[in-house]
C-alpha cells in the first residue's frame, strides 16, 4: 500500500459540500475543531482575507485549500460574482491529523496552470451546477476525490521541503516512513531504519532529521502516540493499545504519554472527550 493510502486509512479526511452557486456579499468562516475548508472558484472574482487580515484577489479558476481550522473571509465582487463550490473538510478523529498538520495554513492553485487538477475540478463543477439525481452524494464523493488529487499533487511535485510530506516525497526516507506507518508495533532501531534506506546509521539519521524535521526515534514515538490516540478513542483497552504500538504494557505507554503530553492515556482520553 502506498504512503498516502496508509495515512488516509488511519486518519480519515472526508468532505461535505455546503455551498454551490454565486456568492453575494461577505461570507465568514470561523475556526471549527477538526475541520478545514476547500473552495473551488469556477468563474467570477473574489477577495480572500485570512485571519491576519492579509487579502488576495482571485479572478480566475482557483483552488483554495485550508487544511486546518483557519478563520477567513470571502468577499464576492458584486459586478462579477464568484461561482463557487465550498466544502468542509471533516477529520473524524478529535486528535490532530498528521497530513493536515504537515501543510501550510493555505494552499492556492490556479487551475489553468495544473491540467490534472483542472480536469478533476471540471468533473466536480459538472455535477455541482446541474440538478441530477444523487447530486449531493456525488458532489461529496467528487470533492473528497479532488482533495486526494490535491494531496497527490503536493507529493508528486515535492512542494513541501521539510516535514512529513517532504519525507513521503523522498525516495529513500519514504521507504522507512512507509514501514513505520504500516507497523508501529515493530521495534524500530536506528540500524533497522538505516538498512531500509540503504544508508549508514549516521548518514540516515542526519538526512532524516533534515528532511522530516526531527530525529528518527522521536518520529517513531510521535507516530505511535498518534496511532494510540486513535485506538483509545475507539474504546480499546490501554494494554491492547500499548501492544499495538510497540510497548510491552500499559505502564510503558503511560510513561511515554506523560513524557510527551504530561498526562496518562486515560487522562488524555477523558480530556479529549
Amino acid at each position: 500500500m502506498d504512503q498516502l493510502s496508509i495515512i488516509l486509512q488511519r486518519f480519515s479526511m472526508n468532505t461535505e459540500v455546503f455551498f454551490t452557486g454565486n456568492l453575494c456579499g461577505i461570507s465568514n468562516f470561523n475556526r471549527e475543531p477538526n475541520q478545514g475548508h476547500l473552495h473551488l472558484l469556477r468563474s467570477g472574482e473574489l477577495t480572500i482575507i485570512d485571519e491576519k487580515g492579509t487579502s488576495q484577489l482571485i479572478d480566475e479558476p482557483t483552488v483554495l485549500f485550508f487544511p486546518t481550522p483557519h478563520a477567513h473571509r470571502i468577499v464576492g465582487n458584486e459586478e462579477n460574482p464568484p461561482e463557487l463550490v465550498c466544502a468542509n473538510i471533516i477529520y473524524n478523529e478529535s486528535t490532530s491529523n498528521p497530513i493536515a498538520n504537515a501543510l501550510p495554513a493555505i494552499l492556492s492553485f490556479k487551475l489553468n496552470d495544473y491540467p490534472k487538477l483542472k480536469q478533476n475540478a471540471l468533473c466536480l463543477f459538472e455535477e455541482a451546477f446541474h440538478d441530477r439525481s444523487g447530486r449531493i452524494q456525488m458532489i461529496n464523493l467528487l470533492s473528497t476525490m479532488f482533495l486526494i488529487h490535491v494531496l497527490r499533487h503536493v507529493l508528486d511535485n515535492n512542494m513541501m521541503k521539510i516535514g512529513l510530506l517532504a519525507g513521503l516525497a523522498h525516495p529513500q526516507i519514504s521507504k522507512v516512513l512507509l514501514d513505520i506507518h504500516n507497523a508501529p508495533e515493530r521495534q524500530w532501531k536506528l540500524e533497522t531504519m538505516a538498512e531500509l534506506a540503504l544508508m549508514s546509521r549516521s548518514k540516515f539519521a542526519d538526512l532524516f532529521k533534515k528532511i522530516v524535521g526531527q530525529s528518527p526515534g522521536d518520529y517513531v514515538t510521535d507516530w505511535r502516540i498518534i496511532v494510540a490516540k486513535g485506538l483509545l478513542q475507539q474504546k480499546k483497552p490501554v494494554a491492547l493499545v500499548a501492544n499495538a504500538v510497540g510497548y510491552e504494557n500499559g505502564s510503558a505507554l503511560a510513561r511515554v504519554f506523560r513524557k510527551r503530553l504530561g498526562m496518562s492515556p486515560k487522562e488524555w482520553l477523558e480530556k479529549s472527550q
